[in-house]
């Protein structure tokens, strides 16, 4: 049986390697740790997110997948999902509503198709239970029987969240189930920058998932006390036959009528991308939170945003500019644990990270810049009060190396999104709009439409002694944030360089 169920779960990862790679996205990634009394960090368990990014000849499909409990289903999702919708169920004629059917049918498909993996598993240890005599002193026997139903536990636990994004007649599609986010940034014909989230996540704070839940009898009052769920926020998720067939053995699900927690994604689109410039993110769940603890949740989305844009406009490929993102995240995580601020006890730790980029109709950098000649963006740390939240006081300033005589400014990420790229001598606040709805929050700020991308196109020389000669001026920047943030705290007069 357990060749056969071996057997089943190969079966399905090779086919996939013939599929075309998508040229228009990459995807950054890091995996999960937790931080000792030293600062350093160690992974605590092997990487549980997947993801698939593929092009054919009539659409696009690109996904990220959040695994929990191990990488198994999270894997298999990625393998088999790609079976359900590119072996021509999908076409250019088919409509909105079509699209939406198909992508539906394809989950539900790829759950049960992962359910049929480990049947087998799930009956022997059935029967495996049946055979440990209840209060006996433990025998030869009855450890081997433990030992074995250990490994088979180990098998069949574990599920995933997933968002997957379809690019079909020019029209975006999303399917989200969990917790992963999805977010498309557009440059308006006004020169905004508006940033879109398609979807909510699927989480006791979520109030449609409440009121689901409540029709089928749970307290939505108790639901979003108790916050996880068999150890998970998702109230929608792929796997976890714990909760999907055992759910009335779990006390806050057990008066459902009917299973709970579902694999049903919940779908948005077809937006059209006609005319559309930007880029769309995919993010799992584990660097969403990573950017929460260290600045909180109210401009996650902003901040994640103007990451990308920096990145993409000195980075030569999608998978660098990714990745770039990434590490940048993590370091701000790591530098707020180790600081000591406010929110350091909410950074102890942080899960595995992964974010997709696919651009629409977006310029790259041309590439001519290296590392060592101004293309990577190096943090610059802002005085803070410990006086107030750090999530509205705290600045990570990202400056490119520039050429001679040239200041230009990566990104500036705190509660604002910066607009128009400040440079010497000009102030560093921007003005932020946003509206939400149950579907989708768009922000947009003030801009040329071209993000961050002024740069030099020499690096700074060194001068006869050696060391680079100095070429930012902080004055200004010191002048306007003791402005801003002095008010009772007589912080004016101790800002800038000691």
């Amino acid at each position: 049986m357990a060749a056969h169920r071996s057997s089943l779960m190969q079966s399905h990862q090779s086919w996939t390697d013939d599929l075309p790679l998508c040229q228009l996205c990459g995807v950054g990634s890091a995996p999960n740790c937790v931080y000792g009394p030293d600062g350093q960090g160690t992974q605590s368990h092997p990487n549980e997110d997947g993801h698939f990014c593929f092009s054919t000849e009539s659409c696009f499909l690109y996904g990220v997948f959040n695994g929990f409990d191990g990488s198994r289903v999270a894997s298999f999702v990625s393998q088999r999902l790609t079976a359900e919708l590119l072996l021509g169920q999908l076409s250019t004629g088919h409509t909105d509503a079509d699209v939406a059917r198909i992508l539906s049918q394809a989950f539900d498909v790829v759950e049960k198709s992962y359910f049929e993996t480990i049947d087998d598993a799930l009956a022997e240890k059935a029967n495996l239970q049946t055979q440990l005599p209840e209060g006996v002193y433990p025998s030869a026997q009855t450890q081997k029987i433990a030992e074995r139903l250990k490994t088979l536990e180990q098998e069949v636990s574990g599920g995933a969240t997933a968002i997957v994004a379809l690019i079909l007649n020019d029209k975006l599609y999303i399917a989200n189930v969990g917790t992963n986010r999805a977010l498309l940034c557009k440059t308006t014909t006004d020169g905004q920058n508006q940033v879109i989230q398609i979807g909510r996540a699927h989480t006791p704070d979520n109030e449609d998932e409440l009121s689901r839940l409540a029709q089928l009898g749970l307290d939505p009052v108790r639901l979003r006390q108790t916050g996880l769920i068999s150890g998970q926020s998702s109230t929608r998720r792929i796997g976890d036959y714990k909760v999907k067939f055992n759910y009335t053995d779990i006390d806050v699900l057990s008066a459902a009528k009917q299973k709970p927690i579902i694999s049903e994604p919940e779908i948005h689109g077809g937006q059209s991308l006609e005319g559309v410039m930007g880029f769309l993110l995919l993010m799992s769940e584990g660097l969403i939170k990573a950017l929460e603890s260290a600045h909180g949740p109210e401009q996650v989305n902003q901040e994640i945003v103007a990451m990308v844009a920096a990145e993409l406009a000195q980075q030569s490929s999608l998978e660098a500019a990714a990745q770039s993102v990434v590490e940048r995240v993590k370091r701000l995580h790591h530098d707020v644990h180790v600081s000591g601020r406010q929110r350091a006890s909410h950074c102890s730790r942080h899960e595995d990270m992964t974010l997709l980029i696919r651009v629409i109709n977006y310029t790259l950098a041309d590439g001519l810049l290296t590392p060592t000649q101004g293309g990577r963006i190096y943090p610059v740390s802002v005085p803070y009060s410990n006086h107030q939240s750090t999530s509205k006081t705290s600045v990570m300033l990202s400056l490119v190396m520039p050429a001679q005589g040239t200041l230009t400014n990566g990104s500036s990420t705190a509660s604002t999104l910066e607009g128009d790229t400040p440079t010497a001598g000009q102030s560093p606040t921007a003005t932020l709009q946003s509206s939400t709805t149950h579907t989708q929050s768009s922000s947009s700020s003030s801009g040329d439409g071209s993000l961050f991308r002024q740069r030099g196109s020499q690096a700074a020389q060194p001068d006869e002694t050696g060391p680079v000669p100095p070429y930012v001026d902080f004055t200004q920047f010191y002048r306007l944030w003791g402005s801003d943030h002095s008010e009772g705290q007589g912080l004016s007069g101790d800002l800038g360089p000691q």
